[in-house]
């Protein structure tokens, strides 16, 4: 995995300046805020594709449940793919491997651009995977660079930089996506996507190739992942077709069957293996896997971002379309890129228990805020607006501690392994928990829950009844999400500075 702690080499007497900066943080903005961006407008991709409302379409080239897939993909294969890659620009070079992720984002972007008729589902389901594949490059070698070619509180500054680009990108995404699929068409993203990708090259085009030592060099893990691979796309089959397929349907269960058989298999396997992709010793150390089990279940609750942006658009589509809907998560993008460094000073005095608690916390108390959907549109507008910018803060809390606890205990031998594990859970727990969200929602669209209807009254407009009851189900999941993420930081994480010795 990518870590200056390993050993590099890189170019004699080279420092990091603005314009390599630059290109980093614009080829991290390619996946944050321009891949990010689908959630919020998925549902004009799928009118666009399909020449009306998915609603009034009898056989639409691309259905619902494929549409949620398409949504999900790009964060299943970053997660996926994002520690063989951070491997693999520690041996070839983080330069080339950078460079190659933003050549892979504009094949993406041109994929979904062109996506359209018969073939717009596998367009899209290329195009989304291929940016999941850029984010893997650019992400670890970014960062590597950043450590590799900075130093003290340049390397500081970068970092923020760094940071402002992901966590700010993604904050900013449904506003971004929301303006330009409103005012133009959603292909205009991309078209813009692909242009930034282009000036990130430029930027960093030239820079010296660092690289990790040479005696640091492991063989990879391919076996295990293959089996990994295997494993968790058979799990986010079921979890998305299900409902489709059956869930007792053979295809299902046999699906579910190896992805269970497979995660088991996966374990031993890993454990017998000298040099694994998953080093399941890291997890001996209990204050690592509760900040990684943590940062993977609140990461799932992107989904009530994602649930809640279609919800309104499909609820009230006179009054939502993607601008709108997405003018509403303004105080998430503010609120997550003005407190991301108030959770660094948080660790800092408190230690990272406390702030990983309250920005757990936080996230439970958006998810409440967004739940009494069954409220006039006015009232619930307000609520939202409440919701998106808690939700920024709380994520902004959780963050810096989260990966401070993660990774200060771990040997230095084990830093990369422990960086890569824990920036997999990352994406793979938004790709899961959009991927349950969005299942969840879809689920409940047509008929609603019926106990839900019993328990409260619906207000305002009846014939959305559905339609909001699903929401709140998918709400409900997402403030589970972050009651299990309260629980894990409370049983593993160590009170104060101190931590678990390593084992």
């Amino acid at each position: 995995m990518t870590t200056a702690t390993q050993g590099t080499s890189t170019g004699q007497g080279f420092k990091g300046n603005d314009k390599l900066l630059a290109g980093i943080v614009l080829g991290v903005l390619t996946f944050w805020m321009f891949a990010g961006t689908v959630g919020t407008i998925a549902r004009s991709m799928l009118t666009d594709i399909n020449g009306a409302p998915i609603d009034e379409v009898s056989n639409p080239l691309v259905s619902l449940d494929e549409m949620n897939l398409t949504v999900s993909i790009t964060a299943l294969f970053s997660g996926l793919f994002i520690v063989f890659m951070g491997g693999l620009a520690d041996r070839v070079g983080r330069v080339r491997i950078a460079l190659v992720g933003n050549g892979l984002g504009i094949f993406g972007s041109v994929l979904l651009i062109l996506a359209s008729g018969s073939a717009a589902l596998p367009l899209l389901l290329a195009g989304r995977a291929i940016q999941g594949l850029s984010a893997a490059c650019i992400m670890p070698a970014t960062m590597a660079l950043v450590k590799a070619y900075w130093d003290g509180a340049a390397r500081q500054r970068a970092v923020s930089m760094w940071s402002i680009g992901s966590w700010g990108g993604s904050g900013l995404a449904a506003l971004f996506g929301g303006l330009l699929a409103s005012s133009f068409n959603w292909r205009v993203i991309f078209y813009v996507s692909i242009a930034v990708s282009a000036v990130s090259i430029a930027l960093i085009w030239g820079t010296p190739e660092s690289r990790a030592a040479r005696d640091s060099h492991r063989r990879f893990d391919a076996v295990g992942l293959a089996i990994f691979l295997v494993s968790v796309l058979a799990l986010m089959i079921v979890l998305i077709f299900g409902r489709q397929l059956g869930w007792g349907s053979a295809l299902a269960l046999t699906l579910a069957a190896v992805a269970i058989v497979g995660g088991v298999v996966f374990y031993f396997y890993e454990r017998r293996q000298a040099s694994p992709f998953i080093d399941f010793g890291l997890f001996n150390n209990i204050t690592f896997t509760g900040a990684t089990i943590s940062n993977f279940v609140l990461n799932g609750t992107i989904g009530l971002l994602i649930v809640s942006q279609q919800m309104l658009q499909i609820a009230r589509p006179e009054l939502f379309d993607p601008w709108k809907a997405g003018l509403l998560t303004i105080g998430y993008a503010v609120a997550i890129i003005a407190f991301i460094r108030v959770g660094e000073k948080l660790l800092r005095r408190f230690g990272p228990r406390k702030p990983m608690l309250w920005g757990a916390s936080i996230v439970g108390l958006s998810c409440i805020l967004l739940m009494p959907t069954n409220i006039l549109i006015g009232p619930y507008t307000v609520l939202a607006v409440i919701a998106y910018s808690l939700f920024g803060i709380g994520l902004a809390f959780y963050a810096t501690p989260s990966t401070d606890a993660a990774l200060a205990n771990l040997p230095p031998s084990s830093a990369g392994a422990g960086a890569g594990i824990y920036k997999m859970a990352s994406s793979l727990g938004s790709a899961i928990g959009a991927a349950l969200s969005l299942t969840i929602f879809s689920s409940f669209l047509g008929t609603g829950v019926t106990i839900v209807g019993e328990l409260l009254h619906t207000q305002g407009i009846q014939s959305n009844a559905a339609i909001r009851q699903a929401g709140l189900i998918a709400f409900l999941f997402n403030l589970i999400l972050a009651l299990i993420a309260i629980i894990s930081i409370l049983m593993t994480i160590p009170k104060g500075r101190k931590y678990d010795a390593a084992e």
